[in-house]
């Protein structure tokens, strides 16, 4: 279910207008977990294609501090 809840939670970013304008941490960590996938970048088209750059860690998540470096 928890997978659900994140999945429809992800769902209805991508779909709000300003999802494509976030850039804000909080707003980008739909599941709250103090960590950005790449699933959650995917609605900000500029984000993800520096992703890879600032995962300095390589852990697949961007953490407040690798995001703050966009």
């Amino acid at each position: 279910m928890n997978t659900l809840n994140k999945t429809l939670a992800l769902i209805a970013l991508a779909s709000s207008s300003a999802a494509f304008a976030a850039t804000d941490f909080d707003t980008l960590d739909v599941d709250g977990n103090g960590a950005i996938s790449q699933s959650e970048a995917s609605v900000d088209a500029e984000l993800m294609s520096q992703f890879a750059e600032l995962d300095t860690d390589g852990n697949g998540e961007l953490s407040k501090a690798e995001f703050s470096k966009a």
